[in-house]
């Protein structure tokens, strides 16, 4: 019995040690994809994010609010679609910098950055303020963008 658990234990070891090992291997680089991604060699490139923070706004109209949050998103899809934004979305907690929510754009360019941030209606009502940052992170991520609507069944 005893050697059967030891065999057993012996087998499961080998098959993680050769899952981990495949999970190792290295994908094959692509430079065709990094440069169409305007990947520097470490696979990455500058971006400019915005945090979106409370505004001095306050509309009690819930009618009103509700047009320009929905102008909001449309302007976020709008951006998206263009190829301007790559990630948008609100933060799930209050925080003691009273971040609503942060955009990431394909620019390096804070001022760049500015005027697409200028274009939402929220914005531009008052209701978000913002800070720019630049930023550093991986060029594959506007990739992902084309496969979240095959992940969602519905749009906010």
């Amino acid at each position: 019995m005893k050697s059967k658990l030891l065999l057993t234990a012996c087998l499961l070891i080998s098959v993680l040690s050769f899952a981990q090992e495949k999970k190792a291997e290295k994908p094959k680089y692509n430079q065709e994809l990094a440069t169409s991604l305007g990947a520097d060699k470490y696979g990455m490139k500058p971006y400019t994010i915005v945090m979106l923070t409370t505004g001095t706004a306050k509309i009690d109209d819930k009618t009103k609010m509700s047009e320009l949050m929905k102008g909001h998103m449309a302007n976020i899809g709008k951006l998206a679609d263009e190829g301007k934004i790559v990630v948008a979305g609100p933060f799930l907690e209050k925080n003691k910098e009273n971040y609503r929510g942060m955009f990431i754009f394909n620019t390096k360019s804070k001022e760049e950055a500015e005027q697409w941030v200028k274009t939402d209606p929220a914005v531009e009502a008052g209701i978000f303020s913002y800070e720019i940052f630049p930023w550093y992170g991986s060029a594959a991520l506007p990739l992902y963008l084309k496969h979240h609507d095959e992940i969602s069944k519905e749009n906010p």
